[in-house]
């Protein structure tokens, strides 16, 4: 087995250990944003104010972060905290707006704009709503 097959295998036996089963889910989406990102865990630590032991945890679904933490990290990952909020099961999914409904809704974009961003959404086969 290979270095990083033994620590995925670590850190799916520490998760199933998880004392908080639903923010499995959380921690994986966070993760996968920073990874987007190109940050490092220490990175976004830093940029969300928490420390990188915390977000450790928090990542691998042994620690339920308090509204205000899902908050600051939604600022730090760039993503609406509703979005955050519903990974972590405080709030209902049918509760954040699609991307279709979220830029109709923005008033910073002009009509162009939204037209302009739709049409490049909906060039990579994102359906409508």
């Amino acid at each position: 087995m290979a270095a990083s097959d033994a620590d995925a295998a670590d850190a799916d036996d520490q998760r199933s250990a998880s004392p908080f089963p639903g923010f499995d889910q959380l921690g994986d989406f966070i993760r996968a944003q920073r990874e987007l990102m190109e940050l490092s865990q220490r990175q976004l630590a830093k940029m969300a104010r928490l420390s990188n032991p915390y977000l450790s945890q928090i990542e691998r679904g042994l620690h339920e972060p308090s509204v205000r933490v899902l908050k600051s990290l939604a600022e730090a990952l760039n993503v609406r905290a509703a979005t955050l909020l519903s990974y972590a099961g405080l709030m209902d999914r049918e509760d954040v707006p699609s991307v279709v409904e979220a830029v109709q809704a923005d008033p910073s974009l002009t009509d162009e704009q939204k037209a302009a961003l739709l049409g490049v959404y909906r060039s990579f086969g994102a359906g409508e709503s």
